[in-house]
């Protein structure tokens, strides 16, 4: 299926996904799945920190964009992923196509952005400990965090500007699993050199830069060995974005297609569903707050009782 179009405007694409492996619904109810522990998982921990007046703290605002980002993300590119492959809909407008990427890469971009401001919250929290308050304010987490919101539309704005200059004549075969920005822009039949040099240098501030800030501060308090363990969590979760990540920008071009697919849907689905039970089962404030609102729940509960049995009788 080929077509021609001046702007890419009016194009219809077909994603293409797997090639070859047998029973892949599978594959997709596996990841409907981790969307359903996602959903859920950072819905309980908004409404958690939203409802428990000490967790309002400058770390906890950033946790509770964590927890929007990965919420609003997976439910951007998972339900979409689904109805295209599950219930057999693999075409997809241009537009469409475009509205998709916009939204998966703006997410995306947010995730590295979202660990700089934990690590810069633990590292300020540890090494100094007297000037939290003063460094760590919520105006301060706030600002950075809109910060960071601006620079992920901005950019991924750019990247969309971008593939409507160019002019599809190719063939509209998506070879991922949704609107991939590199896989789209290979398709134009014009001077793609644009666009790749803005993906290429897009890597470094979005991945590189992150990693290296959030190595330099585990450093920067390594030698405070007696509190590492309150790292743990944040640890986790830099270890789930960034790893498989590195491992598919590093092989490009030598994995096997379906790998690859594998390894980008996974990394997309898999950090937005286990933040949540990360910062649940390591986080003694999230813990202690899941005990009390349980607990609360459970009073108010047997106050309705009581009123009910008293309007009884």
């Amino acid at each position: 299926m080929t077509t021609c179009q001046s702007g890419g405007y009016m194009i219809t694409h077909r994603l293409y996904g797997f090639s070859g492996i047998p029973n892949i619904k599978y594959y997709y109810v596996f990841l409907f799945l981790l969307f359903i522990v996602s959903a859920l998982g950072n819905t309980v921990v908004m409404i958690i920190i939203c409802l428990d007046h000490t967790l309002r703290t400058p770390k906890y605002i950033a946790v509770f964009n964590l927890a929007f980002t990965d919420l609003f993300g997976s439910s951007a590119l998972l339900p979409k992923v689904l109805d295209i492959f599950l219930f057999d809909h693999p075409y997809i407008s241009y537009n469409d196509c475009l509205t998709f990427l916009f939204f998966y890469y703006t997410c995306f971009v947010m995730q590295p952005l979202n660990l700089v401001a934990l690590a810069y919250d633990r590292m300020i929290a540890i090494i100094f400990p007297l000037h939290y308050h003063v460094k760590v304010t919520h105006r301060f987490m706030f600002s950075l965090i809109a910060f960071f919101w601006l620079f992920a539309v901005t950019v991924t704005l750019t990247a969309v500007g971008l593939l409507t200059r160019h002019s599809y004549c190719k063939s509209v075969v998506i070879n991922s699993y949704f609107c991939d920005y590199g896989q789209i822009y290979r398709l134009a039949c014009d001077d793609i050199t644009p666009s790749f040099i803005y993906s290429a240098l897009l890597t470094v501030p979005i991945l590189g830069l992150p990693l290296v800030f959030i190595m330099f501060t585990y450093i920067y308090i390594g030698y405070a060995l007696t509190k590492v363990a309150t790292l743990k969590s944040h640890l986790s979760l830099v270890a789930i974005f960034f790893f498989p990540f590195i491992i598919a920008i590093t092989s490009t071009g030598v994995i096997n297609p379906n790998a690859r697919i594998i390894n980008l849907s996974l990394t997309s689905a898999f950090p937005p569903s286990l933040n949540p039970i990360i910062y649940v089962l390591q986080t003694k404030e999230i813990k202690e707050s899941c005990f009390f609102q349980f607990y609360v729940f459970c009073i108010n509960c047997i106050k309705v009782k009581q009123a009910l049995l008293i309007l009884e009788l």
